[in-house]
């Protein structure tokens, strides 16, 4: 999970509302619509798990997520900023967020609104966990939403099979920290980030790869 940056909304969202239609009025022209602009900020991976998904109607591997579930808050139904893109995995992300008791929504981390590296560590054995030093509130903020959408579970090894081919690099990276002067590996660093910045799981392996 990392910060995402919301582009402008699909005009197709305006000739919906609320109280007159629901979500099934949505053509699947406009899905593809809405698809398109969720595909520009999350580059065609979940917004909650990063995992790789398909987003064309063909071949879709992924469902179009309300943050806010439209069974208790229906006015978010075809709010812009309550869309995201999830993958259909049933025991994590927004299927399994659906399928929980009720919680509240503000302790979720909103990922177009605040950076999530601000919450989490992703560790080399795939697990997540939130950030060491964080106050009380923001703890639980982090655990309810690692609960909520199950980042863990069978995420954590998916993850760990993900992170493994960075292992090497990222022990050659500490042992230039090591040796030579910020001037000398900074630049090599910024260069693996930017090769896997577009990767699945690129904060976990983003975080293998940083310098304690």
């Amino acid at each position: 999970m990392h910060k995402l940056v919301r582009p402008i909304p699909p005009l197709c969202l305006s000739q919906y509302q609320h109280g007159r239609d629901n979500w099934s009025n949505v053509t699947p022209d406009h899905k593809s619509e809405i698809w398109l602009k969720l595909d520009e900020m999350q580059q065609h991976r979940c917004a909650y798990c990063e995992a790789a998904i398909k987003t064309d109607r063909n071949t879709s591997n992924s469902h179009i997520e309300h943050l806010r579930q439209r069974r208790s808050f229906s006015q978010g139904t075809f709010l812009w900023s309550n869309l995201f893109g999830s993958c259909n995995r049933e025991d994590s992300c927004g299927k399994h967020k659906d399928n929980l008791p009720p919680y509240s929504h503000q302790d979720l981390i909103k990922m177009d609104e605040e950076d999530p590296e601000h919450f989490f560590e992703f560790l080399p054995d795939g697990n997540v966990v939130p950030v060491k030093g964080l106050r009380p509130e923001d703890k639980h903020r982090a655990e309810e939403t690692i609960r909520i959408f199950n980042l863990n579970g069978a995420l954590r090894q998916i993850r760990e099979t993900a992170i493994k081919g960075y292992l090497q690099t990222a022990e050659e990276l500490v042992t230039y920290v090591e040796e030579f002067e910020e001037v000398d590996w900074l630049p090599l660093l910024q260069d693996e980030l930017n090769q896997i910045k577009d990767l699945p799981f690129t904060t976990a392996i983003k975080h293998t790869l940083l310098p304690a």
